[in-house]
């Protein structure tokens, strides 16, 4: 349908996972795509998997984490592509670890990936954007909408990735950038980093059925269920959509 043709997009986070599934889908879709990640063995084959496709894209080496890699990182992008339309922050990590259990070295780095790295790259986003207009998209996560006591690192990043959108949203529409700037929080979904959850686990096959429970549908999501809402909110369908929350999590949160 070529719902995002001509636009160029940033995809951190795009070597596996939901990142993966975006960058592929974005691509099918129209947009040329700067696959942005520190794996880039992985990064390159999606790539790869673009332009086998027919689309365009390149990789992108970056650490969300620091101010120059994302210097960098927009510098490839304008010089490849010539501009920058749609902005998706997905690169996080999970932690497990409660108030207590949580070391502030711990605490500090998931922050530094999960928060720190989407506020660099909206900011970087909206530098290369406030001409001409855009999309950012920033992935949060149910646990952005509520507690869990074995995730305070992980619901702090994820809740300070929800407000602070709010106000880049506001920011933007209010100094007339036509940049929109909007949250998406999945819910559980069997990616690498949810199956790392389950390493350890002696009996992996039980610990997903626990995870399955949780959401009232019955199952897991899957990378492309959240790779449609993040497709959606990159497209001028929804031109009318600014700090929002786009909530796709099976209906965990609507318990």
């Amino acid at each position: 349908m070529a719902r995002v043709s001509g636009k160029v997009a940033i995809v951190t986070g795009a070597s596996l996972g939901i990142g993966r599934a975006t960058a592929l889908l974005l691509a099918r879709e129209g947009a040329k795509v700067a696959v942005a990640d520190l794996k880039e063995d992985e990064g390159r084959a999606v790539v790869s998997e673009i332009e086998a496709a027919g689309g365009e894209a390149l990789f992108v080496p970056l650490d969300v984490s620091r101010e120059d890699d994302w210097t960098r990182a927009i510098a490839t992008v304008l010089a490849r592509f010539g501009r920058l339309d749609i902005a998706v922050n997905n690169a996080g990590i999970a932690w497990s670890g409660t108030v207590e259990t949580t070391s502030l070295d711990d605490w500090r780095r998931v922050q530094s990936i999960n928060l720190d790295g989407v506020f660099l790259g909206t900011k970087a986003a909206v530098a290369a954007m406030k001409d001409h207009g855009g999309s950012i998209i920033n992935l949060s996560s149910i646990e952005g909408l509520v507690g869990d006591p074995t995730l305070a690192a992980y619901n702090a990043s994820k809740g300070g990735v929800r407000l602070f959108t709010k106000s880049a949203a506001l920011h933007c529409a209010r100094s007339g950038y036509r940049i929109r700037v909007n949250s998406v929080h999945p819910g559980y979904i069997w990616t690498p980093m949810v199956q790392g959850l389950t390493a350890e686990t002696p009996d992996q096959a039980a610990f997903r059925a626990r995870l399955e429970a949780l959401h009232p549908v019955g199952h897991l999501g899957e990378a492309n269920d959240i790779a449609f809402g993040i497709l959606y909110l990159a497209s001028d369908e929804s031109k009318f959509m600014t700090g929002s929350e786009l909530v796709i999590d099976g209906g965990y949160t609507a318990q």
